[in-house]
């Protein structure tokens, strides 16, 4: 069963537990928590060297259950994807 979806986190709040600037794909051009809903894919980061996202606080917290948010677009971006 797929884990259920919560409350979207505030912006304050992923900033505090986000794992994006530690991640091997990560180019830092200011842009993170591409995960939540309200983002989409980096406008910087074109390569993927690997991925920190099921690790990640956020990921956990909001039952989220995709990789490569960064590349690949949000949790609902990549559901609707088929």
């Amino acid at each position: 069963m797929a884990k259920e979806q919560k409350k979207e986190m505030s912006e304050k709040e992923v900033k505090e537990k986000c794992l994006c600037t530690s991640c091997p794909s990560y180019v830092d051009c200011k842009e993170r928590g591409f995960c939540r809903s309200s983002s989409s894919k980096s406008k910087c980061i074109k390569k993927e060297q690997g991925c920190l996202c099921p690790a990640c606080p956020v990921e956990q917290a909001m039952g989220y259950t995709r990789v490569f948010y960064c590349t690949r677009g949000n949790d609902i971006e990549q559901s609707n994807k088929k």
